[in-house]
């Protein structure tokens, strides 16, 4: 990635009215850098000093908010502090203007639209929790979220977590057998879902899949459903209980359930590279820290703003926009669908429609919209927007300029967000403060300790590739992962002996501004070098050669590692063997002889998941001959057979180019 001069800068005025600035006021300290160390040394200041500033006042004050007795990989927070998330995400607003604001707002791809006040989110959010209180549902117990984006996904989210139950978000695209693993697994006494969802005007069917996951879980009780088509029958089990029929029943007022502190309110999966996905835990002062120091400190949502994330319940973005807008007191909008259909327009116009002032996104989505024109974008009103976001992938130059000039027009930023669910959110980000190179973060979040390192966990110098490393717990970090304490150790903390690694590949420049290269099991070792993906499939997709492209690194006999490259081509019928020539030419020429790749294939599509993110593993699977491991996120399993008969015909043909 190029480390180019910077393109972007905020002025003195922008800069005064951040949140940022205003804590750092409030702190007497001069600058990020300054913030950055103080919250390293001791974040047990920093984490306080957040919460008392966004005005966060357990019910039951804590007494140490950090204490780490048996090391960093199992620290204690907020200890005996009791409190629950909803009473800051919707019940401190009240007796404000905040209440009569919009929370969310909601539109379809037919273009009708929703609008829900806090007022009317808080009271749809207590009929719920009396309804799964009459269920027999009790503080502790997990319960599924298998719904689009609607409003009533962050109703559902927000009456589980008022009676002290355990949200357990999950991909609304699953089928039965991810459902089943993860219902399993978790023990879920119920799930909450709808009869269908509609996605580039088809319906698709929801309960049905539950029902069919249903037959391999004793530990289910209810099935909650929201029915859209309401002249559709839905079939009813004795399991079955009506979404309207729970909240229209008159009930006494619920209170929201006195939580410890950190005690678990979402269940989140995320993918293995092999065996069973892992559970990570996240907690009611865990979430509410990480989602105001992420989203209200660095990347300066304020209340009244709209904050639009074309995203999905199953993604780690989900849960956080609905939690950080209502913390904050800012609209929701979200957009159920696809983000070009019915035209490839439809982002730009949500934004203008809506007024949208932060706009998220991923890298992929990102080189998809490149394929219609530029001129798109400035066919409307974008002068709402103040910021992006961008996470889920490392940019390639061209797509990050692509998008700066033309949704961005230069004049806002592009905030990158990276870290994982695991993290409860970001490690690097960028912020207001920061100025702007193509692809960079501005820096690390504070109260994490950061750095790059060698295998050996010794920090590398400015320019080296390394592993991403966090040298202290972040309140956001997951609480072991479910069941399984020591698959949370191997996992994290015992690769270097106490430090948290996170399993991306990242570089800082000269300027001090990082980046992410992609994960460190991606990892291509070519020459004695180590590689990562990102910048070599930067290099073909800036090359205008192909559209898109994913490299892997093969065992070779002879050199170790070989390269291997599976690209989609602008146009398949002009995929051949000149193609494939100019592919390793252009590698060479750019970043060595080393990076001539030595297999080459052209599909239609790459694998990915929802969100976009392209599964390397899944490709280097293929190409291997190995089991694919957990393909639950894979949306779309076809890309799979595909590649697999590309590569068989190659291996037929002896081709090796």
């Amino acid at each position: 990635m190029s480390e180019s001069s910077f393109v972007w800068k905020a002025n003195a005025q922008t800069l005064e009215k951040t949140t940022l600035s205003a804590f750092l006021k409030a702190q007497g300290l001069a600058d990020y850098a300054q913030l950055l160390h103080k919250a390293n040394k001791n974040p047990g200041w920093f984490w306080d000093a957040l919460f008392q500033f966004f005005n966060i006042h357990f019910e039951k004050p804590y007494k140490d908010i950090l204490k780490t007795p048996r090391g960093p990989q199992w620290p204690i927070w907020c200890d005996q502090g009791k409190t629950n998330l909803i009473t800051h995400c919707l019940e401190r607003h009240r007796e404000t203007p905040t209440w009569q604001y919009p929370a969310i707002v909601w539109e379809n791809e037919q273009g009708q639209t929703r609008e829900l006040t806090y007022q009317e989110v808080d009271a749809q959010t207590t009929q719920l929790a009396a309804g799964l209180l009459s269920l027999g549902i009790r503080s502790g117990d997990v319960i599924g979220l298998y719904m689009p984006m609607i409003p009533e996904v962050a109703i559902a989210y927000f009456a589980i977590a008022k009676i002290g139950a355990i949200v357990m978000p999950l991909f609304s695209g699953y089928g039965p057998k991810p459902l089943v693993d993860r219902l399993a697994d978790s023990q879920a006494v119920a799930v909450i879902t709808v009869d269908q969802t509609y996605r580039r005007g088809k319906k698709i069917p929801m309960k049905s899949v539950i029902d069919e996951a249903a037959l391999s879980l004793d530990s289910l009780k209810h099935i909650i459903t929201l029915q859209r088509e309401k002249n559709t029958p839905v079939p009813h089990q004795p399991r079955d209980c009506d979404w309207d029929s729970l909240i229209h029943t008159t009930r006494p007022p619920v209170a929201t359930a006195l939580m410890p502190a950190d005690a678990p309110i979402m269940l989140m999966y995320t993918s293995g590279t092999t065996g069973k996905a892992k559970g990570t835990i996240h907690t009611h002062c865990g979430v509410i820290g990480k989602n105001l120091l992420d989203v209200g400190l660095c990347l300066d949502l304020n209340p009244t703003e709209r904050l639009m994330w074309l995203s999905d319940m199953g993604w780690a973005a989900g849960p956080k926009i609905i939690v950080s807008c209502a913390l904050l007191g800012a609209t929701l909008v979200i957009a159920e669908g696809a983000p070009d259909y019915p035209e490839p327009d439809r982002q730009w116009q949500l934004i203008e429609k809506h007024k949208v002032t932060l706009l998220g996104t991923v890298p992929t989505a990102v080189r998809q919209m490149m394929r219609h024109s530029s001129d798109l974008p400035h066919q409307y009103d974008l002068s709402s927007l103040r910021a992006t976001v961008s996470a889920g992938e490392p940019w390639n130059e061209d797509a990050w300029m692509w998008f700066f000039n033309h949704v961005c027009q230069k004049r806002i930023p592009i905030l990158n967000y990276g870290g994982g669910t695991e993290c409860g959110g970001a490690i690097l980000i960028g912020t207001f403060h920061h100025p702007l190179k193509p692809c960079a973060f501005g820096a690390p979040v504070p109260g994490t300790g950061a750095d790059i390192v060698d295998p050996d966990g010794a920090p590398l110098p400015d320019g080296q590739m390394g592993e991403l490393v966090m040298r202290t717990p972040s309140i956001g970090l997951t609480r072991g992962l479910w069941k399984d304490p020591e698959r949370y150790e191997h996992s994290y903390w015992q690769q270097i002996p106490n430090v948290w690694v996170q399993g991306d590949l990242a570089r800082r420049d000269s300027d001090g501004l990082w980046y992410l290269l992609g994960r460190s099991d991606d990892t291509i070792k070519l020459s004695g070098k180590r590689t990562g993906p990102a910048e070599i499939e930067s290099a073909l997709v800036q090359s205008t050669l192909v559209a898109e492209a994913a490299v892997v690194g093969l065992p070779d006999a002879v050199t170790g590692s070989s390269l291997s490259c599976v690209c989609v081509p602008h146009n398949l019928e002009e995929a051949n063997e000149h193609l494939k020539l100019l592919i390793q030419s252009h590698l060479a020429k750019e970043l060595g002889a080393s990076y001539r790749p030595k297999q080459i294939f052209f599909v239609s599509q790459l694998p990915k998941t929802r969100n976009e993110k392209i599964m390397r593993r899944m490709v280097r699977a293929v190409l291997t001959l190995s089991p694919l491991g957990d393909t639950s996120a894979l949306v779309n399993p076809e890309s799979i057979d595909e590649l697999r008969l590309t590569f068989t015909q190659s291996q037929t043909k002896g081709v090796q180019l």
